[in-house]
């Protein structure tokens, strides 16, 4: 049976009267993500999501995605407020890096046994995620299944639809020579390396609950993943966005190459832009080298738009007013042979 929420517990074992608890904390707040095209609310044994008028060839793009080991150090602070959001950006911006506008969300949350005031602060996390996306939460499922987990911990899995224009979808195929990077700046680690960071956090030593910049290092670590769709999609109505990369795992250097084509690599200059404290001291505290650097962590850029040179200026402008910190990171330029197709210099 799946209860108002979206959140299905009676077939996955859930307690009755824990599960019924839960529905009545978070029905409010997936209300308030609902956009007109969702039909009937939300209770149904599917969510139901009307395409309108809006697109005249409308495709839908996909994306599923969890949060991985970031939940080991939400446990750790028993800190669950966040980490929805996390979970949300995933996928969200994923899809947004192909043009898609997100419509909709659902979620996976699994445990042991249910603990009601955790579930509500990570759904909550969800719900914000979602209206920072514009998206709507539509459903989900919560499953208890005693033995799969420990005491006091979980997992999540997302899943986000959303739709673009056929003749708008971005596919990096129009990038050319001579072409501007751009970067927007991450609000930390997002979701990715938290195997390494967890590492050095455990070999350093290192206090979660110690001094870090106005802040505690746990909740330095744990600040959610920024979520770029909204300034984004705008940007994409004043001018052509040749390309996006949301920079996950594999860093700068594996995530720019997924959207170029063969015989292009971008040139990043490192001096673009200036690496955040947290990801100078996972350096210096990991004595790990400035290429691994790269290619594990966003180094303090979340999201490579690239543009005409002659566009650039103008969206930087653009993102900036609309709250972005952006940096000029370098340009496309022609691969030479055996050249890597994303060098910083």
């Amino acid at each position: 049976m799946t209860n108002p929420s979206g959140l299905s517990y009676r077939d996955a074992g859930v307690d009755i009267d824990a599960g019924d608890a839960l529905v009545d904390r978070i029905k409010p707040l997936a209300r308030k993500t609902l956009r007109p095209e969702v039909i009937g609310g939300i209770g149904g044994f599917g969510a139901l999501f009307e395409l309108t008028g809006k697109y005249r060839e409308p495709v839908l793009i996909s994306g599923t995605d969890g949060v991985g080991t970031k939940l080991k150090l939400a446990f750790q602070m028993n800190k669950h407020d966040t980490i929805g959001q996390d979970l949300v950006a995933m996928s969200v911006n994923d899809i947004l890096v192909q043009g898609a506008e997100p419509l909709f969300f659902l979620d996976y949350f699994a445990c042991g046994r249910l603990d009601v005031d955790v579930a509500e602060q990570v759904v909550a996390g969800i719900a914000k995620g979602c209206e920072l996306a514009g998206c709507a939460l539509i459903g989900g499922e919560t499953a208890e299944m005693p033995g799969m987990y420990p005491p006091g911990e979980y997992d999540l899995a997302g899943f986000a639809v959303g739709a673009a224009e056929k003749s708008r979808l971005i596919t990096g195929e129009r990038i050319k020579p001579g072409d501007a990077v751009l970067g927007l700046a991450s609000s930390g680690p997002h979701s990715n390396g938290y195997s390494l960071i967890r590492k050095i956090v455990e070999v350093s030593g290192a206090d979660l609950a110690g001094a870090f910049h106005g802040r505690s290092l746990g909740e330095t670590l744990l600040e959610p993943t920024r979520i770029y769709v909204k300034p984004l999609l705008a940007l994409m109505q004043e001018t052509e966005v040749k390309g996006l990369a949301h920079i996950t795992g594999g860093g700068l250097l594996e995530n720019i190459p997924r959207i170029l084509a063969e015989g292009l690599t971008a040139v990043l200059d490192a001096r673009a832009w200036h690496m955040p404290p947290v990801f100078q001291w996972l350096m210096e505290q990991g004595q790990v080298e400035l290429r691994e650097m790269h290619r594990t962590f966003n180094c303090g850029i979340g999201m490579v738009v690239i543009v005409d040179a002659a566009d650039a200026d103008a969206a930087a402008r653009f993102l900036t007013d609309r709250g972005e910190t952006v940096h000029r990171l370098g340009r496309i330029e022609r691969r030479s042979e055996g050249q890597a197709q994303t060098v910083v210099v």
